[in-house]
């Protein structure tokens, strides 16, 4: 495994040479930013959508008369200047990588809103527009370069776990569904320009398998790779993921994918994610990143930590030198990440025991 030469290597280079001199900055939430654009139905559906089919080649599909607001990946179709303006905002606030906004575009998690079918535009349309935000920003400051981290969400099932208490062995997606899916998608974020393929979190480690596996076939026939993150997701303060493994068990099942990166993000703040983070950095074998929300989520759902709280406890994670990656997940916003940003400046990255791929 992990043979195959780098699609670009001198990108590969520029990125693990950032790495090795300082700590990178990871974007925050897509999803709180858009929410404060307080978008309706129609400003989900855009022109393109309008009036309840899809306008782009004069045909409609069957389906697009349901509700399409919350469907924030469909942004980047109908709504691209307002991806790109949060895409901006946190380049603007320090970030050095970019997650695409395609964190539900599978066709597993596009079935809920019958669009299925737009699965390779909007992964390629969300690389294409993380990497012109990217470009532009690093033509404004050429010693520092940025870059696409094309984003492989978790899907909405479980290959591990019964959706149904009353019958345990019941699963609603099989692995090769997930792989197929995860295949697709991967292919048009390639296309679309990304740098780095980031399987983000994972809340069953099983889902995680079947998109390595997606990514290593397609690595294999198109004859050679791009760099791939993977972070998990420790669902809660029993510090194992809704699979059921702790974070060392979790490196262990992803290691042979020999990642750029391995770590954790959502679900838990920066304070509650500091013990599961300090595992990670003691066993693995690649780099480390850790992008937590603004703390834990208040009775309306809501996250109260400000950037400067969060900057302050993820200083401490730098200090303490267990970082190579870091940035936010939910709640968190431009100010988050500047704040995030400046916290770190002052530390050196993780002691470089990262093992990329052969071909490097």
């Amino acid at each position: 495994m992990n043979t195959l030469p780098w699609k670009d290597p001198a990108r590969v280079a520029a990125l693990e040479g950032a790495m090795a001199r300082r700590i990178l900055v990871i974007d925050g939430a897509m999803g709180t930013m858009l929410q404060q654009y307080r978008l309706d139905e129609s400003g989900y559906r855009g022109e393109r959508f309008r009036d309840g089919h899809d306008a782009s080649h004069g045909h409609a599909h069957h389906g697009h008369a349901c509700d399409l607001k919350g469907n924030n990946d469909l942004l980047s179709i109908t709504q691209p200047d307002i991806v790109r303006a949060v895409h901006r905002a946190y380049l603007e606030a320090g970030a050095d990588l970019i997650e695409t906004n395609t964190f539900n575009s599978t066709t597993i998690s596009q079935a809920d809103y019958h669009l299925e079918h737009l699965v390779p535009e909007l992964n390629r349309e969300g690389a294409r527009i993380a990497r012109l935000e990217c470009d532009a920003m690093t033509a404004r400051t050429p010693d520092r370069l940025r870059f696409v981290l094309g984003v492989l969400g978790p899907t909405s099932r479980t290959a591990s776990i019964s959706p149904d208490v009353n019958n345990p062995g019941f699963r609603n997606v099989t692995f090769d569904e997930l792989a197929a899916s995860y295949r697709e998608a991967a292919e048009a974020l390639v296309e679309g320009g990304s740098d780095v393929i980031m399987v983000e979190t994972i809340f069953d480690v099983l889902n995680a398998k079947a998109a390595i596996f997606a990514l290593e076939e397609m690595f294999d026939e198109r004859g050679w790779r791009v760099p791939v993150m993977i972070s998990g997701t420790i669902t809660d303060l029993s510090g194992r993921t809704l699979s059921g493994q702790t974070a060392e068990a979790f490196y262990t099942s992803v290691a042979h994918a020999r990642p750029l990166a391995i770590g954790l993000n959502c679900a838990l703040g920066a304070t509650e994610l500091r013990a599961y983070v300090d595992v990670l950095a003691e066993v693995a074998d690649c780099a480390v990143s850790a992008h937590p929300n603004a703390g834990l989520p208040n009775a309306f759902g809501e996250y109260d930590e400000s950037p400067e709280q969060m900057a302050a406890t993820l200083r401490d994670f730098a200090a303490a030198g267990l970082l190579n990656l870091v940035g936010g997940c939910c709640g968190t916003t431009p100010a988050h990440i500047a704040a995030i940003a400046e916290a770190v400046a002052a530390f050196p990255p993780r002691s470089a025991r990262a093992r990329i791929a052969d071909a490097a």
